[in-house]
């Protein structure tokens, strides 16, 4: 498949990820294998079943999750999408919280996703922001730079 072709597939999964809401992620069923591959720092599965528990966890764990997507790059059936992760924490914080990070994948001949792995850092993104543990994660920030 020419990458023109999976060009389409890489614009719907961006505009569904930017306007995804908890009831769109039933949807991600149309737009991933049944048998797709899905990494991130906290996770790890095998199938279609499994990302979408992980993106309705998602819209249960934090308030207002949204992505903003700045950029794509694409060659072939693989792309990169670099985002913004922004969210409320329930708990701790009530000011917006932000991730940024990035996501490979790949497409299928159907124009599915069959891989997807997301790169963030979640000690300075995530651990560093939370009361007890950030204030251990960034001493040990500074320890590791003097």
């Amino acid at each position: 498949m020419s990458q023109s072709c999976h060009a389409g597939h890489l614009q719907e999964l961006v505009q569904f990820f930017q306007s995804m809401t908890a009831a769109d992620v039933p949807r991600l069923r149309e737009l991933y294998a049944s048998d797709a591959f899905f990494k991130d720092p906290f996770n790890e599965v095998h199938h279609i079943d499994d990302i979408e528990r992980i993106f309705a966890r998602m819209y249960a764990d934090v308030d207002r999750p949204r992505f903003i997507i700045t950029g794509t790059v694409q060659q072939d059936d693989q792309a990169f999408i670099t985002w913004d992760f922004r969210f409320h924490l329930r708990r701790w914080r009530s000011d917006e919280q932000c991730i940024r990070g990035c996501s490979h994948v790949r497409f299928h001949e159907d124009g599915r996703v069959g891989f997807h792995r997301d790169y963030w850092d979640a000690a300075e993104e995530l651990y560093e922001k939370l009361p007890l543990i950030g204030a251990l994660m960034r001493w040990m920030k500074r320890r590791a730079h003097a």
